[in-house]
């Protein structure tokens, strides 16, 4: 599983992650640092990466474009520090492998992890 993961969070918990023995790249990394919520998500898509982000509005693109890919992960706790982020996103993907790796909107805060299966039906039908 490869992880993509946005400006907002510290650029220092890939390197973490990587550490760990987790493919994780920063968006400062791969030349994505100012591009739009679309393009991010789309890079993530062709590269088959998990996007986490603090940013809500991924979420919201999945469910208006009925995307089944690429998975999103939405940290809902500010100010985390890398070593918090890298040790969050462990605890993840230990709970949530199977959901994030067929397709999943994931929310998480300081007291549960959500799980909302891809694509995300905001039309009947």
């Amino acid at each position: 599983m490869k992880f993509l993961l946005d400006q907002g969070l510290p650029h220092t918990a890939a390197h973490r992650l990587r550490n760990a023995a987790l493919d994780a790249i920063h968006t400062s990394e791969c030349g994505l640092a100012t591009s739009t919520d679309s393009a991010i998500l789309e890079y993530a898509r062709e590269h088959g990466q998990v996007v986490v982000t603090l940013d809500s509005d991924f979420h919201t693109l999945l469910a208006l474009s009925d995307a089944a890919a690429p998975s999103v992960i939405r940290i809902r706790i500010e100010g985390l520090s890398a070593e918090a982020v890298s040790d969050l996103i462990e605890t993840i993907v230990r709970r949530c492998h199977n959901d994030l790796d067929t397709g999943a909107a994931v929310s998480v805060t300081e007291r549960q992890i959500r799980v909302r299966k891809l694509p995300i039906r905001t039309r009947p039908g």
